[in-house]
């Protein structure tokens, strides 16, 4: 109840987009998931073109971060957010009508690019209209966002009972409604225009030392998130035996991020520093890889097996409740209010390359690990997690790190 009565006391804008989060997730995790085996049950593509379709799905995304951060900041968030939910729309259709390899790459890139539009313009968008409520703002966005997360898959899966073609016009049907939704509701504001252009604001942007060193420092918070869908799912099967045991993963990190996220950074908030906070996070996302190190190369299976790494799954979305809102919050203060968008898509273009990195050394580990050290891509995600903590550490220590107002805590009802 206090989570809804916290909801409640923000703009409609915010609570719009809280919203839109969850129908952004349900709709891409419904199709994105089982995109792969649609490409290659059902038409017949070899593992190579499959892997050309989803590479050029991702380079759109995250090579272009920066094109929608800088649109949000020179032709306002909302027009941003709007054109990139139709693309998806179209994007996501493409994929329920064409079979011919042409029309699935223009999928793939209509749908890339809109996440590189409307993922930085949403942000800014969030990060504007909640002042400083930031913290809780995003907390909010996680807690839409990690729901959405569980409800596309599971979705997902019924629907594929019909057909791909089904889960594919349901999610364009899902992005196609949010389309509306933020064309009618989503207040437009005025933008003042900026000097220079968009390579000024880039210019301006990558000059920012601390800033680039603080997006680099998060490669262990992206590359240990993404393990919630590699290594962490392939753990709990591995203990368990059993291929519905990574659904277990989800739904316990769920519940956890639905009771606590907001209760968390708000108790966070009112005591010690964001960068603290951001430090303690990251070292228990690393620290979240050690129990389940220790059942990895056990030759047993059964559920009590899972318990390790259900306990690391958890330690691991603990740690990203307490680090991540603070860090979303963080970005913008590095620069001026007016290139808010383009901190964001410089953000996720910088550490997401990062992280990329990343998960291609977990991945390795893992292939690798298959010899007898089981244990080694589980030590290289403790190894990221120290290291990220460590990086924003050494920043706090050198003052190189903004300071983002402190806010008064609401009343509650």
């Amino acid at each position: 109840m206090r989570t809804w009565h916290e909801i409640r006391t923000f703009p409609l804008a915010v609570r719009l987009l809280l919203v839109n989060q969850l129908g952004v997730n349900t709709g891409f995790y419904l199709l994105i998931p089982y995109l792969a085996t649609h490409l290659t049950e059902n038409l017949g593509m070899s593992a190579a073109v499959v892997g050309i379709v989803l590479g050029v799905r991702n380079l759109s995304q995250q090579g272009l971060f920066v094109i929608g951060g800088s649109a949000s900041d020179r032709l306002g968030a909302r027009g941003v957010i709007i054109a990139g939910c139709a693309l998806r729309t179209v994007g996501f259709g493409l994929f329920a009508l064409g079979d011919a390899l042409p029309v699935l790459l223009a999928a793939s890139v209509l749908s890339g690019l809109a996440g590189a539009l409307f993922n930085p313009a949403v942000r800014a968008y969030l990060a504007q209209e909640s002042g400083e409520r930031k913290a809780e703002a995003f907390a909010l966005f996680n807690v839409f966002a990690t729901t959405g997360a569980l409800l596309g898959p599971l979705l997902g899966s019924l629907l594929l009972l019909v057909d791909f073609r089904t889960s594919a016009l349901t999610a364009a049907a899902i992005f196609a409604v949010l389309t509306v939704a933020q064309a009618l509701v989503l207040p437009a504001r005025p933008v003042e225009p900026g000097e220079g252009g968009f390579l000024a604001d880039w210019r301006e942007t990558l000059g920012n030392r601390a800033f680039l060193a603080f997006s680099l420092a998060m490669v262990g918070l992206f590359t240990l998130e993404n393990q919630l869908y590699l290594l962490l799912p392939a753990g709990a099967r591995q203990a368990t035996g059993w291929d519905g045991a990574a659904g277990l993963v989800f739904l316990a990190g769920t519940l956890v991020n639905l009771t606590l996220q907001l209760r968390l950074t708000r108790a966070l908030k009112r005591r010690g520093s964001r960068a603290r906070w951001i430090c303690a996070g990251l070292l228990l996302t690393g620290l979240a890889f050690l129990p389940p190190a220790t059942v990895a190369g056990s030759t047993s299976s059964g559920l009590l097996d899972a318990v390790p790494v259900l306990l690391g799954a958890l330690l691991l979305y603990t740690g990203l409740m307490i680090a991540s809102p603070f860090v979303m919050e963080l970005v913008p203060a590095f620069g001026r209010p007016e290139l808010t968008g383009t901190y964001y898509g410089i953000f996720y273009v910088v550490s997401g390359v990062a992280a990329a990195l990343g998960n291609t050394v977990v991945g390795w580990a893992m292939d690798t690990g298959q010899g007898g050290a089981r244990w080694l891509p589980w030590a290289c995600c403790v190894l990221f997690g120290l290291a990220s903590a460590l990086g924003v550490a050494l920043l706090h220590r050198r003052d190189a790190l903004p300071t983002p107002p402190r806010a008064a805590v609401p009343a509650r009802a």
